[in-house]
């Protein structure tokens, strides 16, 4: 279904004046019209909450992730060749006492 066009509007508007009378209709459009104005301002008033709501929570994960940047990391050289590496003996080696085979 799309949106209403004129030729429905009209019967709707014949039908509203039938049910309700000619005194009663222009009391009805106004408090329609009061109705759709508040459901409009409630919206737009939502709206601009979640908007205000979603900057806020991206600005917090912004800070939060710029707090747990890790500090400088160390750096190993290529050709270090692990000579200042403390030296341990294989397991089979202390398992047999010290003695190597």
């Amino acid at each position: 279904m799309g949106p209403l066009g004129f030729p429905e509007l009209i019967i709707i508007f014949l039908v509203a004046l039938v049910v309700f009378g000619p005194r009663k209709l222009p009391e009805l459009g106004r408090s329609l019209g009061k109705s759709l104005s508040e459901f409009k301002r409630a919206s737009n008033e939502l709206r601009s909450t979640l908007d205000d709501e979603i900057r806020l929570e991206d600005r917090r994960a912004a800070t939060a992730s710029a707090t747990t940047q890790p500090a400088a990391s160390t750096t190993v050289d290529a050709d270090d060749d692990g000579a200042d590496a403390p030296q341990t003996a294989p397991a089979e080696t202390v398992a047999r006492g010290g003695q190597q085979a």
